[in-house]
């Protein structure tokens, strides 16, 4: 990758660009584990509860519950069992008095198997809307899923990169993430990544990838309270450093495209006048 975008050069801000950022925003979290004792999120139904309550105080209303399918986690989460704890906290949520909408989904560990076991109705994608799948990638490896990629372009499925920015081997490789470019990927950017609550690194690349031409949505990958949420800050930082159209494609509309099951909107190529980006 380029070097792309400094992050510590801010653009001037209007008055207007100040009254709209105190403006309410609601966002959809698209990468989230927040349900009860299924993965490594909240152990019970208190702990998913707090959780909940702290995507509200963050503008999240919609959330896709996202506990790990595959890897470590397979023979253990089922897409039954993620639908029917999706449903109970549902039902909690209503009786708090809580306004957020849960929905069903995975991050599911990258397998050859995904294709079929999609069509098995073994793995979940987002929403549950049969459209868009989030992919996680190994922490200690590299493998090429382009293969995998075309299987699911070709079933017009829409694969979607769990945090790219902080996967170590893949940033070694930036010319094998070109690659799969083509096949129409998207990227999931961490909410956290972008304010450098996971390091300067990360931070660089979270901001290169926003600046690329990528088709990116921002999420918080809660788990639990170890672990900052930050869509709003996030949402903040990139109006301040690149306006607030392109926040708002980040971190409101893309997530909202992921989770009706169409095609992220992409960046487009970066300019002396900044970043321009396209709705379709």
């Amino acid at each position: 990758m380029g070097m792309g975008y400094n992050p510590g050069c801010r653009r001037e801000e209007s008055p207007v660009d100040r009254r709209l950022l105190r403006a309410a925003t609601k966002f959809t979290d698209v990468h989230c584990h927040c349900l009860p004792d299924l993965d490594d999120g909240p152990a019970s139904m208190e702990e998913a509860i707090a959780l909940c309550w702290r995507l509200v105080e963050d503008n999240v209303s919609t959330v896709v519950a996202t506990p790990h399918q595959l890897g470590p986690f397979e023979t253990r989460i089922r897409a039954e069992a993620i639908r029917r704890a999706t449903g109970l906290l549902n039902r909690e949520l209503t009786e708090r008095g809580l306004a957020l909408v849960v929905l069903p989904g995975a991050e599911v560990r990258v397998d050859e198997r995904i294709d079929e076991l999609l069509a098995q109705d073994e793995v979940l994608t987002l929403a549950d809307a049969g459209r868009s799948v989030l992919l996680e990638l190994p922490w200690d490896i590299l493998i090429d899923i382009e293969p995998l990629l075309m299987q699911l372009a070709y079933r017009g499925i829409h694969a979607i990169i769990a945090h790219p920015e902080r996967n170590v081997p893949l940033l070694r490789r930036p010319q094998i993430l070109q690659r799969w470019r083509a096949c129409g990927i998207g990227l999931q950017v961490t909410a956290a990544s972008l304010t450098g609550q996971w390091g300067r690194h990360v931070k660089r690349a979270a901001w290169r990838l926003v600046t690329e031409g990528w088709r990116v949505c921002v999420a918080t990958d809660a788990h639990d309270d170890s672990r900052p949420l930050g869509m709003t800050m996030a949402f903040k930082a990139i109006a301040a450093h690149l306006g607030r159209d392109l926040a708002h494609l980040l971190c409101v509309e893309n997530p909202a495209r992921a989770i009706r099951g169409e095609k992220l909107a992409p960046i487009l190529a970066q300019s002396q006048r900044g970043v321009r980006w396209q709705r379709a």
